[in-house]
């Protein structure tokens, strides 16, 4: 662990004493209440409670009359008597109501649990002050479990106005901690706290961009007075957590670069000019070019390369990854490159091996169905160094495997691996080797900025010349006769097409056409010997899926059906077409990448989205973004504003970002100003020693140092 967090001063460690006070410690809580809120909430201290945020306000300000109530999504305050009440059901009360009067008219009150409490607390012809959300029932106004408060004609709002709303559980609920409980509570904390939370960001910094001090935030945020409070409190809170964010990923970034070290790749030598000026494929794109310089750049420094390649489907990653490769061997070391499944693991190899033939560079495939005899001899030469690059599944980070000269490693379709997955190959090696993570999945800005944070990030945003973009239409399942009719004529143009599904098997949750269906009904409309087709899906065994695969590979299938596991790792130039059935049961990524199987080829190609009329809005709006556009960065970012940074990337990974106020779908510009004034502070001031960076450190020591993996982020 680096010293400059080893040094503190009494002082510092006081200020931050009040807000590690056990939360059982505060009036209303105790023992009990404390074990549930840590349980269902994650809070143990003060400051665990200051940090939870209420999701919205509601405005208790304006006294409204029974007459005025029309709109069962809006909150009421009432002012009137309490008649009439009654219990329902037996043996056991199941509801109580009573009558709601003022001046203007009546409304029905409704309790369905705390019958006990209801029934000595209302006293006939005495005022209460109400408040609630009117519900439609039977087509009449009603509220269910308002709140009920005495009113006092002499007692003013001390201008809180608004009332914060808190998220609770149902068990937090049951034990006397529901949102207006919170609430409660909260404000004693914040009135006990309030004069003795410390800064936890340099002075200058909070005056320069304007912020609100955090003692104010923090009061604001839970007891504010006005819409204007509640923006600058969120502005600052929302800041700072971004800033500390932000200076873990770039602490972490220095880290590495200063402490893991790693081997120099010098020369750029015969292999990899040979291969430039006599085997490329095609001329690279300024973007590739640019890449490649970014990546030889950090091959001579001695420091860790740990890069992040995002490209769009097409753009050309895998002759990159291969050009690095051949540097590698150019200085002496192998190369291993680790894809995510079978499929795309073999594709790589065939692509590799057949761009190397006349190469002096030994390609093997390592994966779960290689033999034994094969996995001996590919041991062996791994062992020796006569085997320069090995391309395989998670297999190749298994402890036999073992490198004679490790260099480096090229890991794609990098969101399907956990870290810890790929520094499994640092273990064979006595230094850590260049890591290149590459992903076909467009990452929004503000997730590159944040979830990538310590890596260095590196982008193909440029397509191969001569490719066309893929027309994208949304259709209807009444269009259907005309869906064929447009695959026949493909068909008859020498063209092939893929089918994709979201279900193999009948569901009966929801009413989609599965995979055995749309086979069977496509076997009607394209009967053999006429027409071939071929099935691939998640179920069918590696050698049958193989099978299935290579027959459309090689154009012995004109129709290829299947589910999502072909959304990475077929590469037919020949597909035209792309159909998607149900594509509203897909997230916007899944969609891109599965468009992204055709237009490869030098022929126009075509994607179609197929739905019922009946779709959900936001099922409309991924349409409707399909249809708009191919960039896959502008999808990314439209899925994050969908799905939220948790789901963009298909699959939920350990470490994943979790805010408490931050919202990455609306809060670039903040993190951008933080990551900028992060640098500035590193740069001024590397081990944060300097006296008016002492309670930040402070700060991020007590929050971050525990957990912190020190530059060993991949």
């Amino acid at each position: 662990m680096p010293d400059f967090f080893c040094i503190f001063t009494s002082h510092h460690l006081q200020m931050v004493d009040i807000l590690s006070t056990k939360i059982e410690y505060l009036k209303g809580i105790g023992s009990k209440r404390a074990e549930l809120l840590n349980k269902e909430l994650g809070i143990v201290t003060f400051g665990d409670m200051l940090e939870y945020y209420p999701f919205r306000y509601i405005d208790k300000s304006r006294i409204h009359k029974v007459s005025e109530i029309c709109d069962d999504t809006v909150y009421y305050q009432l002012i009137g008597t309490i008649s009439n009440l009654q219990s329902f059901g037996s043996p056991r009360t199941t509801r109580m109501t009573a009558v709601f009067s003022d001046e203007t008219g009546s409304i029905e009150l409704i309790w369905f649990k705390g019958f006990k409490w209801i029934k000595d607390k209302f006293v006939r012809g005495k005022k209460y002050l109400v408040f609630g959300k009117a519900n439609i029932f039977n087509n009449r106004f009603n509220f269910t479990h308002p709140d009920i408060e005495e009113y006092d004609p002499n007692s003013t709002l001390s201008g809180e106005t608004l009332q914060g709303v808190y998220n609770v559980t149902e068990t937090l609920k049951n034990h006397g901690l529901g949102t207006k409980q919170i609430a409660k509570i909260m404000k004693t904390l914040v009135l006990q706290t309030r004069d003795v939370i410390p800064e936890n960001l340099p002075s200058e910094l909070v005056k320069k961009d304007n912020l609100v001090s955090r003692r104010e935030a923090l009061y604001k945020i839970h007891l504010p007075s006005n819409a204007n409070d509640i923006e600058k409190a969120t502005l600052r809170l929302k800041y700072e957590e971004h800033f500390f964010f932000q200076m873990r990923m770039l602490l972490s970034k220095r880290s590495r670069e200063q402490n893991m070290k790693s081997v120099v790749f010098p020369v750029v030598g015969e292999l990899f000019n040979t291969f430039y000026e006599k085997y490329l494929p095609f001329p690279l794109t300024n973007a590739q070019k640019r890449v490649i310089r970014e990546i030889r750049a950090d091959l001579k420094t001695g420091s860790q390369m740990n890069r992040l390649l995002q490209g769009d489907v097409g753009s050309g990653k895998t002759i990159v990854a291969l050009m690095i490769m051949l540097l590698a061997i150019d200085n002496g070391y192998q190369a291993a490159l680790m894809a995510p499944t079978e499929i795309l693991a073999t594709q790589h190899y065939e692509t590799l091996s057949k761009q190397l033939a006349d190469m002096p560079v030994k390609v093997a495939l390592l994966t779960g169905s290689t033999k034994q005899k094969d996995r001996k001899q590919i041991f062996s030469d791994l062992a020796d160094g006569t085997l320069n690059i090995l391309i395989g599944t998670h297999a190749l980070i298994e402890n036999d495997v073992v490198f004679k000269k490790l260099g480096l490693c090229i890991v794609d379709e990098q969101h399907r691996f956990g870290v810890a997955q790929r520094a499994k190959f640092w273990e064979k090696t006595p230094y850590p080797p260049h890591t290149l993570v590459m992903t076909a999945t467009p990452i929004p800005r503000t997730l590159a900025m944040t979830q990538f944070g310590d890596l260095d990030v590196s982008i193909i945003d440029e397509l191969p010349p001569g490719r066309k973009p893929v027309k994208t239409i949304h259709a209807y399942m009444e269009q259907r006769l005309s869906i064929i009719s447009f695959m026949k004529r493909q068909i008859a143009e020498g063209r092939q097409i893929y089918v994709v599904y979201p279900l193999i098997k009948e569901s009966e949750k929801m009413d989609l056409i599965n995979l055995k269906e749309g086979y069977e009904a496509l076997l009607r409309d394209f009967p053999e010997p006429e027409y071939r087709i071929c099935v691939v899906h998640g179920q069918l065994s590696a050698d049958d899926k193989d099978f299935e695969m290579r027959r459309f590979v090689r154009n012995q299938a004109h129709i290829m059906v299947a589910t999502t596991v072909i959304e990475v790792g077929v590469n037919v130039p020949n597909a035209s077409v792309m159909i998607i059935e149900n594509a509203n049961r897909f997230g916007l990524s899944q969609l891109h990448q599965l468009r992204g199987r055709v237009g490869r080829g030098a022929d126009q190609s075509y994607c179609i989205l197929v739905t019922d009329h009946k779709i959900s809005n936001d099922g409309k709006r991924r349409m409707d973004a399909m249809v708009a556009t191919n960039d896959g960065f502008a999808i990314a970012e439209e899925d994050l504003k969908l799905r939220g940074p948790g789901e963009t990337q298909g699959t939920r990974q350990s470490g994943q970002i979790e805010m408490k106020i931050g919202d990455l779908t609306v809060d670039e510009p903040i993190i951008r100003q933080v990551r900028y004034r992060v640098n500035e502070i590193l740069n001024d001031d590397a081990t944060l020693s300097k006296p008016e960076n002492a309670n930040m450190k402070t700060y991020f020591y007590t929050r971050y140092a525990k957990t912190f993996d020190w530059g060993k982020i991949g």
